[in-house]
């Protein structure tokens, strides 16, 4: 079983996670930031990932620590638990539709983090969330999880919809990279072999 446990505590937030890449969708999530909160229950249960969370933060001040923060050890923990990487597909990708919104994500577990963001979020806020956030959480997450991220943006226009879309097309394509392979269990997915 690929499960790993993280806790990270900072001046600015003290957060513990429980992620099982090879779960059913259960989720219990509570980051302090209600919109976050609703991404990463999403992204759990469509990417089929068993994912305990708490966070608490500064969010007196705003949502920015909680947000990255949240994204660090969530990338830490994918890379933790993926270990050496023998046997998955390494890619991913996925298109989903929500609504007027068409988003696709494409993954390469490559060990070498990158993140290509192409979305037009026309609106600050959703709630009282600032959407330049998300942008701020991807970059995070493409660092520590040391994968290379695009997220592209085909058609939408409704913020909150553009949003959604995103995290559950992310946990649609990181579903399929870290997938086993049963061609190919015991080989690392790379002519180097090591995926660093």
């Amino acid at each position: 079983m690929r499960i790993t446990e993280i806790k990270r505590q900072t001046k600015e937030t003290n957060i513990q996670l429980h992620l099982n890449l090879d779960g059913s969708g259960l989720y219990q999530v509570d980051s302090g930031c209600g919109f976050l909160d609703h991404m990463l229950e999403l992204f759990a249960r469509h990417g089929r990932f068993d994912l305990k969370l708490s966070c608490q933060g500064d969010t007196k001040v705003d949502f920015h620590h909680t947000v990255e923060d949240v994204a660090i050890v969530l990338g830490q923990a994918f890379n933790e638990a993926l270990s050496d990487k023998k046997g998955i597909y390494r890619y991913g990708s996925f298109i989903l539709p929500m609504d007027e919104t068409l988003m696709l994500a494409a993954v390469d577990l490559s060990g070498r983090g990158y993140l290509n963001f192409d979305l037009c979020l026309t609106k600050p806020k959703v709630g009282d969330f600032d959407t330049e956030l998300v942008k701020e959480f991807m970059l995070a997450f493409s660092r520590t999880a040391k994968a290379n991220i695009h997220l592209k943006q085909l058609a939408g226009e409704n913020s909150h919809h553009i949003i959604e879309a995103t995290f559950k097309s992310l946990a649609r394509a990181l579903a399929e990279a870290v997938a086993i392979d049963s061609n190919y269990a015991e080989e690392v997915p790379s002519t180097k072999g090591i995926l660093a």
